[in-house]
């Protein structure tokens, strides 16, 4: 999927760090998805970068991970 032009180092950026703190958290993304109540299909979007992410849902991916808003550098 090919991400809005401007916005593209971004959001790939957010997804790189969405997969490197799951990835230091030791979770999977099966795990992942069961504890956030989502299908497994929604933790491999977000890190990809075919879905975008609202600031709750990311918030909820921080704490999941016991990373700051700050390391996702958003």
């Amino acid at each position: 999927m090919r991400l809005p032009r401007k916005h593209s180092n971004a959001y790939a950026s957010l997804a790189h760090r969405l997969k490197e703190a799951r990835l230091e958290a030791g979770i999977t993304q099966v795990e992942a998805a069961r504890r956030l109540h989502k299908p497994q299909s929604f933790i491999s979007k977000c890190e990809s970068g075919e879905r975008r992410l609202d600031v709750l849902e990311l918030k909820a991916f921080a704490a999941m991970y016991g990373k700051s808003l700050a390391f996702f550098d958003v």
